[in-house]
C-alpha cells in the first residue's frame, strides 16, 4: 500500500531507498517559487540512526508491512528473553538487537517489539518506568533547592542525572526515550 506526502504523521513507518523508516518529524514547506515538498527525519527501524530527507508535494512511498506484539521482558543472560502475552511463545534477542531500551529493561516490564517480515526489529518501551536507584552518593539532607545534579546507577544498570538528595534504594521515574529523571516516586526504607 502506498500514501502520499499530505498523509504523513509522526510515527508512520515507511520504505525508504529499499529500507524501514519511521516518521521522526515532518513539516510540509510551500516556497514562494517553485513547487511545494515535505521536509522529514527518518529514523531507520534496524539501525536506529536518524537521516533528514525531502519529498516533493504529493509524492506516494509504500507502507512497511509490519506487525506489533506485546511481550514481556523475562530475563537477561547472554542474550534478553521475551514472551508474548497472547501466546506465550518466547524469542530472545541480543543486546545489539534490543539497542539502547536494554539499559532500561526491569523483568515483567511489558514492552511493544516490531516484526518486519517476521523477524524483531525494534523494542519500544513504556514512554515512563519506575527504577530503584542502585548505586549514587549520599544524598545531603536540606539540599534541594540548589538545582545541582549526580550520577546514578539505576537497577537496571542505565546511569541518569538525579537531584543531590536522593539515595540509594530511591524509586525514580524516568523519561525512557530520553534517559531524563522526572521524579522521585518513593523514598528508600
Amino acid at each position: 500500500m502506498q500514501v502520499s506526502t499530505a498523509e504523513f504523521k509522526k510515527g508512520l513507518k515507511i520504505q525508504f531507498d529499499g529500507a524501514p523508516y519511521a516518521i521522526v518529524d515532518f513539516q510540509h514547506v510551500k516556497p514562494g517559487k517553485g513547487g511545494a515538498f515535505v521536509r522529514t527525519k527518518l529514523k531507520h527501524l534496524r539501525l536506529g540512526r536518524v537521516i533528514d530527507n525531502t519529498f516533493r508535494a504529493g509524492e506516494k512511498v509504500a507502507l512497511v508491512d509490519f506487525d506489533e506484539k506485546r511481550m514481556q521482558y523475562l530475563y537477561r543472560d547472554d542474550r534478553l528473553h521475551f514472551m508474548d502475552l497472547e501466546s506465550y511463545e518466547q524469542i530472545s534477542l541480543s543486546p545489539e538487537e534490543v539497542g539502547d531500551a536494554r539499559d532500561f529493561l526491569k523483568e515483567n516490564t511489558e514492552v511493544e517489539i516490531l516484526f518486519i517480515d517476521g523477524s524483531p526489529v525494534t523494542v519500544e518501551l513504556p514512554n515512563f518506568i519506575e527504577l530503584g536507584i542502585a548505586e549514587t552518593d549520599p544524598g545531603i539532607r536540606g539540599d534541594t533547592a540548589s538545582g545541582g545534579s549526580k550520577p546514578a546507577r539505576l537497577e537496571t544498570g542505565a546511569v541518569i542525572q538525579v537531584p543531590l538528595f536522593l539515595n540509594v534504594g530511591d524509586v525514580v521515574k524516568v523519561d525512557t526515550r530520553s534517559g531524563e529523571y522526572l521524579g522521585r516516586v518513593a523514598a528508600a526504607g
